[in-house]
């Protein structure tokens, strides 16, 4: 089984959890494919013993069970703090199901019912329900305030699913909505100028990795360059001193002879990131951080391997429009970055960039791409779920050490 996440956010854009969409096969889509009991436990083993905080880290996930699985009893053996379960809206309902509803409830897990409309049928659903979703692209908000209102009145968390535009966000909110899905939060709001705070910032790191890039980089100049800024030499010995518990750290310049320049460089990428995102989600960070690794993960366990350094940059840098508020071409400017990574992110051309489709498509779940573009690396399906669930681990990991 190969799984990805997709955020469900908060009003403040923090993340709440995250929705789990889930293959179990090479011809199946998600859970409600599964014919057997077999199949059923094979689903819920597999999720038991990969851990669900190593998906979620330390947020709840909404897993949707077809009505076999909700009825099997093996539920249970799910961390009920750690999952909400979502009623499909295909789901038949009868006595003996509404009653498997309140022992979950009862039993302490949280209900999210999908796709509501306002009918007869979702109305007796509602009922056993603490969220409930309602998909942008099936209904129109202004149709739906008075539905909105009586579900806001019941004390019912409401969900808007499918939010692709910063408007629908704004409209969601204002009308009562406290959860959010949908990749709104990862598009630029381009705006016709440059914030120069962010234009400072990255024109100090392009200082430091200009100086990188020559046949013989001086680690007296880079040490200048990061001890002009406080905060970024406050955060670059922190990481510098996570790897070097032992050995005192007395200064920038041996921070950097102890870490080489390599791994130099790989921080010094982050940092970036993570400065030129300070006032935009979290998630946009993580997410970076998991194409990157997850590009590295694709590279070099395939005949790609050659450009393994370049992909995992690549992805590192694939949001930096979005963290920026420009176009991706002007994002760029000033880095100094190579012609094929250039050429994937601005023109979408390249070998490096089936490397970002493949990147994308598991984000969104789009399983048959995964596939084609799986078949044109020679990697086993299985492996590239591996890799992603694994560069998630590591992403959120890094997070939480450059935060903390």
């Amino acid at each position: 089984m190969y799984i990805a996440r997709q955020p469900i956010l908060k009003s403040d854009l923090e993340v709440y959890g995250y929705e789990l969409l889930y293959r179990d096969s090479k011809d199946s889509t998600c859970f409600n494919d599964i014919e057997s009991l077999q199949a059923t436990a094979s689903v819920i083993e597999s999720l038991y013993e990969s851990g669900i905080e190593n998906i979620v880290g330390k947020k709840v996930a909404f897993i949707n069970f077809d009505q076999k699985i909700l009825e099997s009893g093996l539920i249970e053996l799910l961390d009920k703090s750690k999952v909400v379960i979502e009623i499909l809206e295909s789901t038949v309902i009868d006595e003996q199901f509404l009653s498997r509803l309140t022992g979950l409830s009862n039993a302490g897990f949280k209900i999210a019912l999908d796709d509501v409309v306002d009918d007869k049928r979702t109305a007796e659903l509602v009922n056993y329900a603490h969220i409930v979703k309602v998909d942008l692209s099936l209904v129109k908000l202004d149709e739906i305030k008075p539905l909105i209102s009586k579900l806001l009145s019941s004390g019912k968390i409401l969900l808007a699913e499918k939010v692709e535009t910063e408007s629908e966000f704004i409209m969601a909110k204002a009308m009562g909505f406290q959860l959010y899905q949908g990749y709104f939060f990862s598009k630029p709001k381009i705006i016709g100028h440059k914030n120069d705070n962010k234009s400072a910032l990255k024109t100090q790191y392009i200082r430091i990795l200009n100086e990188l890039k020559q046949e013989e980089p001086s680690y007296t100049k880079i040490a200048e360059i990061i001890q002009q800024d406080a905060s970024l030499t406050y955060r670059f010995l922190r990481i510098i001193g996570k790897r070097a518990i032992e050995d005192e750290i007395a200064s920038i310049k041996r921070a950097m002879t102890f870490m080489g320049l390599k791994e130099l460089e790989r921080w010094i990428h982050v940092l970036l990131i993570q400065d030129l995102g300070g006032n935009k989600p979290k998630e946009l960070m993580i997410m970076s951080l998991t194409r990157s690794k997850f590009s590295e993960f694709l590279t070099i366990h395939s005949q790609q391997y050659k450009h393994s350094q370049e992909a995992t940059l690549m992805g590192l840098l694939s949001m930096i429009d979005v963290l920026q508020d420009v176009s991706m071409e002007e994002a760029l400017k000033g880095i100094p970055l190579s012609s094929e990574i250039i050429s994937a992110l601005v023109r979408n051309e390249g070998e490096l960039s089936l490397i970002l489709r493949i990147v994308k498509a598991i984000e969104i779940a789009n399983w048959n791409e995964v596939d084609l573009l799986g078949n044109w690396l020679k990697l086993p399906i299985k492996e590239i779920g591996h890799f992603y669930l694994s560069a998630l681990k590591w992403a959120e990991e890094t997070v939480l050490q450059i935060t903390s």
